[in-house]
């Protein structure tokens, strides 16, 4: 059995990797370390793990050595961190932004603040297996891309790897996001009195997410971001320009030759139905991403949408992917679960 640590195990991501954790036939939990609830049982924080484990929250000085570390920590507080994480394990599976960006000037320009540990930077490997799987399996150090990162990167990046897009035009996103991706300590905005009812845009430009897809695609990405009443989800949807001569079937080719072997990206292109297009209400609890697109051939504009679940394939899922690949398990193992219809 393999022994991992989830450090910020009493948050929403913290809890959700626990639950996929406890579940996998070659993990052993070894320890779960929350500054807040310390000495409490997990069950208590995370109620859907009653009768599936006896753990308790620990602190971080109790861990001892083992086989891989979880960081599910607030923004900015991993990198403070991550020298002494690094001692305790070999790998390092980091779940915030702190190291998601190579380059220190756009950190600061995103985060508003200087990196604190800029010489690991060039350590870390992305944790988007669809992208980087080769170098996942010799990682060490894997940051785990953002919820609307990840869904924003798959649904456009099967065009920009088959060279189908004007690189030049750059590409726009929107984004929506339930409130479980403002986390368990947000602020006044996710009380249930602002929440409800609302579709509130807290980033019309510049969301830190727009940095990780101009990255990750190479070309200058646009983001806006608003929030609605659903507890977890994302749905990103981009816009981008086809090259001359691009048809509606040199789309769909690109898309299916991209996706045909990954487990965990289905390409949605119904004709008809309420679900003709990636809808993450229907992906709820699973580590799928959905991708689709549309054309107007007449303009030449694409539309692509991504949906996932935040806290799974948007987060903990992920991060649990890259574990198996790095691991050299079954990349599938202890991420089956479908989803659930109708909810």
């Amino acid at each position: 059995m393999l022994r991992v640590t989830v450090v910020g195990a009493g948050g929403y991501i913290g809890g959700e990797l626990l639950r996929l954790l406890l579940g996998h036939p070659e993990i052993e939990v070894a320890g779960a370390v929350s500054s807040r609830f310390a000495g409490k049982r997990i069950d208590g924080v995370h109620p859907n793990l009653r009768s599936v484990t006896d753990l308790s929250f620990c602190a971080a000085e109790a861990v001892g050595e083992c086989d891989a570390v979880f960081l599910a920590l607030p923004h900015r507080v991993a990198m403070t961190q991550m020298d002494h994480w690094i001692q305790r394990s070999k790998l390092v599976v980091d779940m915030t932004g702190d190291f998601r960006l190579d380059d220190t000037e756009v950190f600061q320009r995103y985060y508003g603040e200087e990196h604190l540990a800029p010489q690991l930077l060039a350590d870390f490997v992305p944790g988007l297996p669809e992208l980087y799987r080769e170098r996942l399996r010799a990682a060490d150090l894997i940051s785990v891309p953002g919820c609307m990162a990840t869904a924003g990167v798959l649904a456009l990046y099967p065009l920009v790897a088959h060279d189908l897009i004007d690189l030049r035009q750059g590409a726009q996103f929107d984004a929506r996001t339930g409130s479980s991706g403002s986390g368990a300590t947000a602020g006044p905005a996710n009380l249930h009195a602002e929440r409800s009812g609302a579709m509130r845009v807290f980033a019309p430009t510049r969301h830190r997410h727009e940095a990780e897809i101009s990255r990750h695609l190479g070309l200058a990405a646009a983001m806006t971001a608003t929030g609605i009443e659903a507890v977890r989800g994302v749905q990103t949807i981009g816009h981008a320009t086809l090259r001359p001569g691009v048809d509606e079937r040199a789309v769909r080719r690109a898309f299916r030759a991209q996706y045909a072997q990954e487990p965990f990206v289905r390409v949605v292109a119904h004709q008809r139905g309420i679900f003709r297009y990636p809808e993450p209400k229907i992906l709820l609890g699973s580590n799928f991403c959905d991708v689709g697109y549309a054309l107007d051939q007449d303009t030449g504009r694409l539309t692509v949408i991504g949906a996932l679940d935040n806290l799974v394939k948007g987060g903990a899922g992920n991060a649990l992917q890259c574990f198996n690949i790095r691991m050299g398990l079954p990349e599938t193992l202890g991420l089956t679960f479908p989803g659930l219809h109708p909810l």
